[in-house]
Order: structure tokens, then C-alpha cells, then sequence
């Protein structure tokens, strides 16, 4: 399929959930990127898995309520959230050990309690791997809602969440409430993992919290670029990773992915701070 054809599809009235899956996405992509930023920054890519795995008990439990699965997995992600940024501050058991164990104890639980819910197996799929039916207008409601107040946010926290980014001491000298920022972003890391999985999928929204952060790493220093690229990195790969999608047949979220990890392969290749330029910088 061409490109043009996936155009006149995303007009075509019968197929009113492609439109509607391709603004989830990229709403998607874009709150995964500006938050994971910060991630990035941190080197939180850990705390973003287990987070991502942390949700699933939590909308498991939701599915068999027959409640809302956005706030089953608000609920769980934000428990575990606050347990890890607790468990963290006592430093004689490393940060990651903490995480790795809370992760392990979520998903296993998660798995426990599907084995206990009868015909969860579809939805489960869409779960793991997103897709591109799945997107109600609800959803895209939600998720301008929930982008517009995560950006509020950040822009409040701003200069906290670079401080402790940049010397987590230093902050701390200067008054800056180390816990507290470290608690507000792995709240927002598991926000925005719950509005992004019914687009990526649970097992690949880990991707769009790091890839187009690292891409932007390759291509400037600056934090402002930064903010910039990120959203359009991750609005690009959310675009073609739709196109891939519904041409293919493939998985929304793996189609998602391996288009921004594509992009990043290209700045890691020929970026100011790629591997080209490093060997340049070398001679």
C-alpha cells in the first residue's frame, strides 16, 4: 500500500478507527517522548520496565471488575511507583535490586490473577502488543487530557527534575527535595505507561519512553532541542508505524517501534554525536 492510499483510507468514513488510532498513537509517542526525557537524563530505563509490568495486575483486576482498565493500571503503577521511591531512599539494598524485585512481584501477581480471569486471552493480546481497533473517542479524550496535564507538570517541576538529573547531591544541598521529585517523575513514568499501552502494548511502550530521548542524545546537548525533537521523533515513528501497521498487517506496537529504533540507528550512524562523528573526532 501506498502512502497516498494509507492517506485516502485515514478519509474513508467505514474506517473511522484508523484515524482515531493514529491520533492515540501519536499522543502516545509524544507524552512517551517528552517524559522520557527525563528517563533518559536519569538513566531510569529500569524503573520504566518494571513500571510498564507493574500495570498488569492492576488492569487484569480491572478486566475481571469490569471496570475501567485505565484505572486498574493507574492504581497498580502508582503503588508500585511510591514502593519503589520509598524502598530507594534506604540505600543498603541497591535501587535496582529494589525495582527488579518489585517488578518481578507485580508481573507475577499479574499472571496469577489472568490465570484466574476466563476469556481474557484476546484482550491480553492487544495489551502485549497494542492495537489499532482499540482506540475508542473516549480514549483519545483521555489521552489529550492526561498529555495536556503530564506537560503542566513538567513545566512546573522543571527545574527540580534537572537538577536532581544533572547532581543529585548538589540538589539536595540546595534545598531541593530529592525524594519528592524522585517520587513525582516515577508517578509520571507509570501515567503515562497505562495511556500508552492500549497503542504500543505493555512490553513495547519501554521502547518509546527511551528511543526518541537517546536519539536526541546523538543529535544535540541541548535540553530545549531536546524537548523539541524528542515529541517529533516519537510523532514520526507513531505516523509511519501506523502506515506500517495497516499496509502490513503487523503489530501496531512492533510496527511503532522498529520505526523509531530505525531512526535511531540513523542518528547513532551519522549524528553530530554519532558513531561516524566519533570516529572523525578520533583522526
Amino acid at each position: 500500500m501506498s502512502l497516498l492510499e494509507f492517506l485516502h483510507d485515514l478519509t474513508n468514513p467505514t474506517l473511522d478507527f484508523l484515524p482515531r488510532a493514529l491520533i492515540g498513537a501519536i499522543l502516545a509517542a509524544v507524552l512517551c517522548a517528552v517524559v522520557g526525557i527525563h528517563v533518559t537524563l536519569r538513566g531510569l530505563g529500569f524503573v520504566g520496565d518494571a513500571l510498564s509490568h507493574a500495570i498488569f495486575p492492576g488492569i487484569a483486576i480491572a478486566f475481571a471488575a469490569g471496570t475501567s482498565l485505565y484505572a486498574g493500571g493507574m492504581v497498580a503503577g502508582v503503588i508500585v511507583a511510591v514502593l519503589i521511591a520509598l524502598s530507594s531512599q534506604n540505600r543498603r539494598v541497591r535501587e535496582d535490586s529494589l525495582i527488579g524485585i518489585f517488578f518481578a512481584a507485580a508481573f507475577a501477581l499479574g499472571l496469577v490473577i489472568i490465570a484466574r480471569v476466563p476469556g481474557y486471552t484476546g484482550s491480553l493480546e492487544s495489551f502485549l502488543f497494542g492495537s489499532l481497533t482499540g482506540i475508542g473517542q473516549k480514549d483519545i479524550l483521555t489521552s489529550f487530557v492526561g498529555l495536556f496535564a503530564i506537560l503542566l507538570v513538567l513545566a512546573l517541576a522543571h527545574r527540580s527534575l534537572v537538577a536532581v538529573s544533572v547532581d543529585r547531591e548538589f540538589a539536595r544541598s540546595q534545598g531541593v527535595k530529592v525524594y519528592a521529585v524522585d517520587l513525582l517523575l516515577y508517578i509520571l513514568i507509570a501515567v503515562t505507561v497505562v495511556m500508552s499501552v492500549q497503542s504500543v502494548g505493555n512490553i513495547l511502550v519501554l521502547s518509546l519512553l527511551l528511543t526518541p530521548g537517546a536519539t536526541t542524545r546523538l543529535l544535540t546537548d541541548s535540553l530545549r532541542l531536546m524537548l523539541v525533537l524528542a515529541p517529533l521523533i516519537g510523532a514520526v515513528s507513531a505516523f509511519f508505524g501506523i502506515y506500517l501497521s495497516w499496509s502490513l498487517g503487523v503489530p501496531t506496537g512492533g510496527a511503532i517501534v522498529l520505526v523509531a529504533s530505525a531512526i535511531f540507528s540513523l542518528a547513532w550512524l551519522v549524528g553530530p554525536k554519532g558513531f561516524l562523528a566519533h570516529l572523525r573526532g578520533r583522526n
